[in-house]
């Protein structure tokens, strides 16, 4: 059975929201270690504001130009470019091509991995802000058939810190994690 993005995107951006309204110590550490929960969600608040104008046909750089700097309550500008983030992929059919900064893809390809992305994220922010850090494993099974796939390209990609090594019979989200570099149980 084909997974639905749509709905999955929706999964992923209730877990990063449930994490964010969490939020009270906006320069905690997270486990990017470059990065405080103010630039985690500012970075993914930033992908979110991409997706419309990439969607409507429009190249990275004519992108660009369509982007209003963002304010500094970063949990309201959360939900202003996850609405507007949802909305472009509720109207954009699946098989869309969207320029990217590397290449071509098809909205679809770009759709799983947004919702890769965020779920990995509402994770780093769960962590962050010691907060629930159990995902919804609907939503971590469709990321692992983005990510596991990609195993020995991953890290190469520099998106990701190096995969760490776990047992193969542990949770699926802890596999998951530990394909991205992320260590559970620090």
């Amino acid at each position: 059975m084909t997974p639905d993005w749509i709905a999955l995107h929706k999964l992923a951006h209730d877990e990063f929201t449930a994490r964010v309204e969490l939020i009270t110590e906006w320069d905690r550490a997270t486990p990017d270690r470059d990065w405080t929960v103010r630039d985690l969600v500012r970075h993914v608040v930033l992908e979110q504001q991409w997706v419309p104008p990439l969607l409507s046909g429009l190249s990275p750089l004519q992108a660009r130009r369509t982007l209003a700097p963002l304010g500094a309550d970063l949990a309201a500008e959360w939900r202003i470019y996850s609405a507007a983030a949802t909305e472009a992929w509720q109207r954009t059919p699946v098989d869309v091509p969207v320029i990217l900064a590397a290449d071509t893809v098809t909205a679809l390809d770009y759709l799983r991995e947004q919702v890769s992305e965020v779920t990995i994220h509402a994770w780093d922010l769960a962590k962050a802000t010691e907060a629930n850090e159990t995902l919804n494993e609907t939503l971590i099974a469709a990321v692992w058939t983005v990510f596991e796939p990609q195993r020995d390209t991953l890290e190469a990609s520099g998106l990701f810190a190096s995969p760490l090594p776990i047992d193969e019979d542990a949770p699926l989200q802890s596999r998951l994690l530990a394909l991205t570099g992320r260590d559970v149980r620090a």
